[in-house]
């Protein structure tokens, strides 16, 4: 069976898969005729890993991905993805379990920002459903700035028995609602701890709202009503992080 490919672009995503998962790039297309420094230690990295690189003019960048701002770097890597399960992040942890829950997440630029504060607050994964999902795109992974290969992405068929099943490995699981009666900073963080947050506007679907051990509010001192979900998962995050010091 051919050897299934995707694209990733932008320096940060590119870079962090030369990092993590060299062996997993096919080719390297760049900018011909680019020669600044970050080019140059681009270039350098993937020489000494073994990675085919290709000089090609601008247009056929654009064509590649779609007119996307991809620096003038793409990469050709293979599509298929390390299963990973909730049960392999949580072994061997060496600290109480700190997990990003996304409910409903359908923008990929949201995803990749979520992933990068996710990485950010040193969050051991992000777990989202397969369904109700944008996944892990070309667009996530480069708003991601290199956190899709550093942060655990583990994708679930239903979310509520997930959920059901880190209640039942004596993980605490908080939904961020804003109707919620208490605020984050009035519950204990440092145990093990999902947060659990919905898509801005739609929230939490009812289910899963339900499923939660708790609910949570962020508490909202301005006119708006609601935060953007990266904005909101990394107050959840570093709020944890904070106790925990």
């Amino acid at each position: 069976m051919a050897d299934e490919t995707r694209l990733i672009y932008g320096f940060h995503a590119v870079t962090a898969k030369l990092r993590h998962a060299p062996e997993s790039i096919r080719e390297l297309y760049l900018a011909a005729g680019r020669q600044d420094a970050r080019m140059r230690d681009l270039v350098q990295q993937a020489e000494a890993r073994g990675v085919r690189i290709i000089a090609v003019d601008a247009a056929r960048l654009d064509a590649l991905t779609g007119h996307a701002r991809h620096q003038g770097v793409v990469a050709k890597i293979a599509a298929q993805q390390k299963y990973l399960a909730v049960a392999d992040v949580l072994e061997g942890l060496s600290e109480p379990a700190l997990l990003l829950v996304l409910d409903g997440i359908t923008d990929p630029h949201n995803l990749g920002a979520c992933l990068r504060v996710a990485d950010a607050a040193g969050a051991h994964a992000v777990i989202a459903p397969k369904d109700r999902a944008c996944g892990l795109n070309s667009t996530a992974i480069k708003v991601a700035s290199g956190a899709a290969d550093s942060v655990p992405y583990i994708v679930v068929t239903n979310l509520a028995r997930t959920l059901r099943e880190l209640k039942e490995r004596g993980i605490w699981t908080i939904g961020a609602a804003g109707e919620a009666t208490k605020d984050l900073y009035a519950i204990d963080l440092t145990g093990p701890t999902a947060w659990v947050l919905g898509a801005e506007g739609a929230g939490l679907r009812r289910l899963t709202r339900e499923t939660c051990d708790e609910l949570a509010k962020i508490p909202m001192y301005g006119a708006v009503e609601s935060l953007n979900v990266s904005v909101a998962a990394g107050i959840c995050l570093f709020e944890a992080r904070r106790q925990r010091c």
